[in-house]
């Protein structure tokens, strides 16, 4: 039995999972592996009837080196942040950019930098709100798993133990959604390609720890290729016009973790912060 154990002591946003069970340590059926027995990671990509790519498994957004996380990180340890290395844009979707040329625009900015000393306070953590909206649920230093059917794929987060639908039935987006952590989600295949269109993202999610912001007129395209059996590149646009001065693109790796599966967790369970914060 193998304990997974994640901490991530920055900013506004903590994750902390410890727990056991039983099928973290399970040799999955029909995962191609090498003469020694490990998953092959780089055997070819598993197909559907319908010979499209199949996305199920259990995926983790690759890590950043340590020295491109160095500056949002506080903290000492061997990577600063706990078991797993989290991806860049985890900490900043606009990680790509020189201060001086993202494209938030002005008064956002400003808002931004007033926001950053309330922070550990107000974020969603600190007030076990879900810590996983789209789009950071898809670079969030915890595993996720995909359920792939026919008409419909299910993201099932370890953090929070919450779920996201993505419709692949041919709707259309609803023509006035509710806002919701996790938005309204259709997808479409381009080639070997899954593109996924996202609305209805409420705004008053993060999409990262920095704290960037975003309108309730964002709309999230998320593209996913599975280059084999082991790595699914992902691709995530951002349009908001309200926010931003234009629409900005980032691009990371999800890497399968086989022979495992996702740990339960709730932020209400043993909960011992919220008493010791200051309330105003």
């Amino acid at each position: 039995m193998r304990v997974r154990t994640i901490f991530l002591g920055v900013a506004f946003w903590g994750l902390t999972v410890c727990a056991n069970a039983q099928w973290l340590n399970y040799r999955a059926a029909g995962t191609p592996r090498t003469r020694d027995g490990k998953a092959n990671l780089t055997a070819l990509v598993p197909r559907a009837s319908n010979g499209k790519p199949d996305l199920s498994g259990i995926w983790q957004a690759e890590g950043a080196p340590f020295k491109e996380l160095v500056k949002y990180v506080p903290g000492d340890g061997v990577n600063g942040v706990g078991e797993s290395d989290p991806s860049l844009y985890f900490f900043n979707v606009l990680g790509d950019f020189k201060p001086e040329e993202a494209p938030l625009r002005p008064a956002v900015a400003a808002a931004l930098r007033q926001q950053a000393q309330a922070a550990p306070q107000n974020g969603p953590s600190s007030l076990c709100l879900p810590t996983t909206p789209v789009p950071i649920a898809d670079v969030a230093p915890s595993p996720f798993k995909i359920v792939h059917t026919a008409g419909l794929l299910l993201f099932l987060y370890e953090s929070d133990t919450v779920f996201r639908q993505i419709y692949l039935d041919g709707r259309k987006h609803p023509d006035d959604p509710q806002p919701s952590w996790l938005g309204y989600s259709v997808g479409r295949w381009e080639g070997d390609s899954l593109v996924v269109d996202a609305i209805g993202i409420s705004d008053k999610t993060p999409l990262d720890i920095v704290g960037h912001t975003h309108s309730d007129a964002m709309h999230v395209t998320e593209r996913f290729h599975r280059r084999d059996f082991g790595h699914l590149h992902v691709q995530i646009t951002i349009d908001d016009p309200k926010t931003y001065t234009r629409p900005f693109t980032y691009k990371f790796t999800d890497r399968l973790l086989p022979d495992t599966d996702l740990i339960e967790s709730f932020c209400t369970e043993n909960e011992k912060d919220t008493k010791h914060m200051a309330l105003k």
